[in-house]
């Protein structure tokens, strides 16, 4: 199995070097050359199944011999071991064909979690075989710091650097970033936006020199293995409720595109998936993109759903490529013309799009008159982000059974979940603690060179 730039003008790589290597040195994303496909009694084969059994079913035929089936499923079962369902991703029926997909179980309650850990698990493995040690950075709009911290916090062989856009985080949220010990774990709170942070991380990435130097590594969901680990869950879910036998659909509130790609990949493997929803909030580019066919940005407004507040949703350009029938070159324009403020998107890649994705928004007051009317009429509490996505799935119900994805839990964004239902949701035990644990992080100004150097200081030995 071997992994190809989307601006196809980088190394073809296998899966192990795609993954410790993040972005293509051409500025691209990693794809796989080709997508396995799954056999109908295979996808069959999976209901019922253990979810880390599904898992290494779905992932193994991406790693070619990167790793051995022992490491795969070793790695796998350490991954999800401290996971606090024993389903690993529950579904909760809400309504009359509609259910809701729980990805929230893991340590930093956020579905990050299923990608995070495993990714963990399989760096530990490749770097301490190689001997090598890698510095990683990433940039969060809230959920992706917390989850890669972690499942990196401690680990010798990497240092770990978070970039996350000051006050522009739940306090939830910034402290799982803040409030570890380990030495190698660096939270840095950034000037401006998560798309300010995005940059800056592609910035670096793009500066070869540095790179190489301090031994670059990313998690963010550029990293392919990250969109990888994702597609287990749209497989465990759809098997639960009749697939192969009959279409499920899906839809999944998103702001960098990552999460829903995933589900694009199951359906690409042979998984049948009737409709892919993307659910956006006031920050609709994703949504506006589908519908009109322009790929526009615009200010960046804060709301109550922060991991959403993007206006550069990188896994985009990997839907693109598809949609463009693999022309890197196109894609590179493509991405030129993003950096102006935008592009159009043709109308013969704008159908291909529209043939896999529907989408639709929900602004402030509908995502909280959501979580009130949910909670009212079944008990279940949903954070800001599965709200977006219930409100928008309930708009797309067809004959096919939908499942909409719960990106995290209500604890994480307790303010807006209490203002909904005058409820306060509580931290799980083992983060009881989380506001009395002091914090420890680094403010830092829009600068490319202050942040290389600061990053070249704390790896110093």
């Amino acid at each position: 199995m071997k992994y190809i730039s989307t601006r196809g003008n980088a190394p073809v790589l296998s899966f192990e070097d795609a993954m410790l290597t993040g972005l293509a040195r051409d500025g691209g994303l990693y794809v796989p050359e080709t997508i396995p496909k799954l056999s109908h009694s295979g996808i069959a084969a999976m209901a019922g199944l253990p979810y880390e059994e599904v898992a290494f079913r779905v992932i193994q035929p991406f790693v070619g011999n990167s790793f051995s089936d022992t490491e795969l499923m070793e790695a796998i079962t350490t991954a999800y071991a401290g996971f606090g369902h024993v389903a690993r991703a529950p579904l909760v029926q809400l309504g009359p064909n509609h259910h809701l997909l729980e990805l929230f179980h893991g340590p930093t309650l956020a579905f990050k979690d299923f990608a995070m850990q495993l990714i963990g698990q399989l760096f530990q493995i490749s770097l301490g075989r190689r001997g090598e040690q890698v510095t990683i950075v990433g940039a969060t709009s809230g959920d992706t710091g917390a989850a890669a911290i972690e499942a990196f916090r401690g680990l010798a062989a990497a240092n770990i650097f978070i970039l996350f856009p000051n006050g522009r985080v739940s306090e939830v949220q910034r402290r799982q970033m803040t409030t570890p010990t380990e030495s190698n774990v660096h939270a840095i709170a950034m000037d401006g936006t998560f798309d300010t942070c995005q940059g800056m991380l592609k910035d670096m990435f793009n500066d070869f020199k540095f790179r190489d130097g301090v031994k670059l590594a990313g998690v963010n969901s550029i990293n392919w293995a990250r969109v990888l680990t994702q597609v287990v869950y749209y497989f465990s879910s759809a098997t639960a409720l009749g697939a192969p036998h009959r279409k499920v659909s899906f839809t999944v509130p998103t702001g960098n595109f990552g999460d829903i790609f995933a589900g694009y990949i199951a359906k690409r493997m042979g998984l049948p998936i009737d409709r892919l929803v993307i659910a956006t909030n006031r920050n609709d580019i994703l949504h506006r993109a589908i519908r009109t066919g322009r790929y526009d940005m615009d200010t960046v407004f804060p709301t109550i759903t922060p991991s959403m507040d993007i206006q550069v949703s990188s896994n985009f350009e990997r839907a693109l490529f598809d949609a463009y029938d693999r022309d890197g070159s196109v894609i590179a324009q493509l991405m030129g013309e993003m950096k102006q403020g935008g592009f159009g998107i043709s109308q013969g890649a704008l159908e291909v799009l529209r043939n896999h994705f529907d989408s639709g928004s929900s602004v402030e007051g509908e995502t909280s008159a959501t979580i009130k009317a949910i909670f009212e009429t079944t008990g279940e509490v949903l954070c800001p982000h599965s709200a977006v996505g219930v409100k928008v799935g309930h708009n797309n119900l067809g004959s096919s059974p939908m499942i909409t994805l719960a990106t995290a839990h209500p604890a994480k964004f307790p303010d807006a979940v209490e203002a909904a239902t005058g409820l306060l949701p509580v931290l799980p035990r083992w983060l009881a603690d989380l506001f009395d644990r002091p914090e420890r992080l680094t403010e830092m100004p829009n600068n490319l060179q202050k942040m290389k150097s600061l990053i070249c200081e704390r790896i110093a030995p």
